[in-house]
């Protein structure tokens, strides 16, 4: 990227000046060498995201920024509910993809005796990769209660804990989803997808809490060094994919934009209000999709480790458009707000989050790879990017391009040598999401911190990952 056209603000955040038919300036969070190597593209498209109507403030690019279908990956923009607009693009394919992480009051070196044993249950359990199908059907009827319950739709049926509710986001259930938004496809496609872990970046982890960075947000949160924790990162499977693609097709030429990919129609139109009807349904179909992943996970280790228990820390989505309050220009205003690729980071004291969080802000749950570190942060009360963060570490090498560099095997078999057991049904998959793929997730959040975009809590290194 051509940094000279940015402003620097402070050595983590750039500015890029309205001109042309920009509403509202961008801004890049991320230190000269990160920026200099992120996609060009990411540019053009926080352009063309500034240039729709009724967007408020600016549009950001978090540090794991890079180029996606209308909106960068790693892209948060707020719009006006009357006079802004919603773009299926701008949360993405797989809706309310997302992380959940459970802590287990085990040690590595516990665990350390069951590990392959753990494996190859979770492995057996958990359905993965494209088209899995789990043993769960739903009726129409069944269906619909579920897009409009959500993880509390899951836990009434036996798929979970009572205590899970508090520590999910929206308490479990995204309000005023609409089934009958959402296409007989749609439903169709996910009859049988549900309490599987799908493929791409997908993934269940066994992972070892390594470093403490905030002793009193990790006593917070039940993190101890050298305890294990399992996270589950999938969305909302054939549902979500197929609404996305429905909508995206309708939205196209309602409204004049600069990329056809970032069609978009007004939040109060008829298409804008079955748009959000539907995607909040398939919000709630990725957290009942993870809460009964959470149940399966329970009952593997259930029937190996019986002593382990498996608590909820939080859950918490990454592709979303969601009403949300926030201050602008010393005001407050109701703003919808898009995050595709870019976590909710609320700060403490927070009226949405439950009490164990409000001296600390919200655990922000940030996935590295399969061969490197992943993260627990803290939501933070200077941020300035609408409540915003990163997700994850953002990929540097497209999936083609990936293939070519690394054969599946090569990479398991490094890993393997690593201490680090991959249980993967397709080779392919595991060449498309090497490490090296990936920016390295440690400058990543670095430089989220040193933003305040959010601060370290934790730092987790993988043992076990089950992928598609």
């Amino acid at each position: 990227m051509d940094i000279s056209q940015l402003v620097k603000l402070s050595p983590y955040c750039f500015k890029l000046e309205k001109h042309g038919q920009m509403r509202v300036p961008g801004f890049l969070y991320g230190d000269e060498a990160l920026l200099r190597e992120m996609d060009e593209k990411v540019i053009e498209q926080l352009i063309n995201v500034a240039s729709l109507p009724g967007i408020i403030q600016g549009v950001f690019a978090m540090p794991d920024a890079h180029w996606g279908y209308g909106f960068p990956i790693g892209g948060v923009a707020g719009f006006d509910p009357d006079e802004g607009v919603i773009s299926a693009g701008g949360v993405g394919f797989d809706i309310s993809c997302g992380v959940r992480t459970l802590t287990t009051g085990i040690s590595k070196e516990e665990f350390s005796a069951y590990k392959e044993q753990i494996a190859h249950e979770l492995y057996r359990t958990i359905p993965a990769g494209v088209g899995s199908r789990g043993q769960i059907t739903l009726s129409s009827k069944q269906m619909d209660k579920m897009l409009v319950g959500g993880a509390a739709w899951a836990i009434h049926n036996g798929y979970g804990e009572l205590a899970d509710i508090e520590r999910i986001e929206h308490r479990g259930t995204a309000l005023h989803a609409d089934p009958g938004a959402v296409s007989d496809r749609a439903k169709e496609r996910q009859k049988r997808e549900m309490g599987t872990l799908g493929s791409g970046n997908h993934y269940l982890e066994i992972q070892e809490i390594k470093e403490i960075y905030d002793e009193k947000a990790a006593r917070a949160f039940g993190l101890k060094k050298g305890e294990i924790v399992v996270s589950i990162h999938c969305g909302s499977r054939g549902l979500g994919h197929q609404t996305a693609s429905e909508y995206s097709k309708k939205m196209i030429g309602l409204l004049s934009v600069q990329d056809r990919e970032l069609a978009s129609a007004p939040i109060r139109s008829e298409i804008g209000q079955a748009y959000l009807g539907a995607m909040r349904s398939a919000i709630n179909c990725a957290l009942a999709n993870r809460q009964i992943l959470t149940h399966l996970t329970r009952e593997s280790f259930r029937s190996i480790l019986p002593r382990a228990h498996l608590s909820l820390l939080y859950d918490v989505s990454h592709n979303t458009c969601l009403e949300e309050k926030h201050i602008i220009d010393g005001k407050k205003r109701t703003l919808f707000v898009h995050r595709k690729g870019a976590t909710r980071a609320l700060p403490p004291h927070h009226t949405e989050l439950c009490s164990a969080f409000q001296e600390t802000g919200q655990p922000v749950l940030i996935g590295g790879t399969m061969g490197t570190e992943s993260y627990i942060l803290a939501g933070t009360a200077d941020n300035s990017a609408l409540a915003s963060t990163c997700h994850g570490a953002g990929r540097q090498m497209s999936r083609t391009q990936a293939t070519k560099h690394w054969r599946g095997q090569d990479v398991v078999s490094e890993l393997e040598r690593r201490g680090i057991t991959i249980c993967c049904r397709s080779k392919r998959g595991v060449a498309e999401e090497a490490p090296g793929a990936y920016k390295d997730v440690r400058d990543v959040v670095a430089i989220t911190e040193s933003a305040h975009l959010s601060t370290k809590v934790a730092q987790l290194t993988p043992l076990v990952c089950v992928k598609g």
